[in-house]
């Protein structure tokens, strides 16, 4: 049986072992690095992850984290990263249905604005897009400029002409951009 649910620290290890299944030699231990390090933040930051289970075990992970604009302090976004599904978990879903869950959560707490770096191709079936991120400077030089979009969740009384975004202390890796 598949559910997703908060995850908590005990899932700190099947996380890990997630991202280092799910990820390339090259990425997997950083990546892994950074969700535990959003995991262990959480309370103070106001992140928050999902897990994604088969049968009571962790298979899949999401991170979903706040984000901040100095030209409007009401305004509230908030950053989806890292995502993986454990590679034998693949193709069922269970990605779809931890971001969909997370998109669900955020927009009913009222935030603005939800970022994603990742492959277009992959995100566009949410709704994220290239141009609703392009108001939106990401904390640092991107790498892959196509990947940084956007999902309005919901309106802004103000939307900034142009801001660049501050990020949780774990993203505030220049690499990992």
């Amino acid at each position: 049986m598949q559910r997703i649910r908060n995850a908590i620290a005990a899932d700190q290890e099947a996380i890990r072992a997630i991202y280092l299944r799910a990820f390339s030699e090259e990425e997997s231990e950083q990546v892994a690095v950074l969700a535990s390090d959003l995991l262990i933040q959480e309370e103070n930051s106001g992140a928050f992850s999902l897990v994604a289970e088969i049968d009571g075990t962790p298979v899949g992970h999401v991170a979903f984290s706040p984000v901040s604009i100095q030209e409007n302090p009401a305004w509230e976004g908030f950053i989806l990263a890292p995502l993986a599904v454990h590679p034998d978990a693949q193709s069922r879903g269970l990605g779809s249905a931890l971001v969909e869950s997370g998109i669900r959560h955020l927009k009913a707490k009222g935030v603005n604005l939800l970022f994603v770096y990742g492959d277009p191709g992959y995100y566009n079936r949410f709704g994220f897009s290239n141009q609703a991120a392009s108001r939106y400077q990401p904390p640092y030089p991107l790498q892959y400029g196509f990947g940084w979009q956007a999902l309005k969740l919901n309106q802004s009384e103000s939307e900034p002409s142009a801001a660049k975004i501050r990020c949780v202390p774990a993203l505030r890796d220049p690499s990992l951009w």
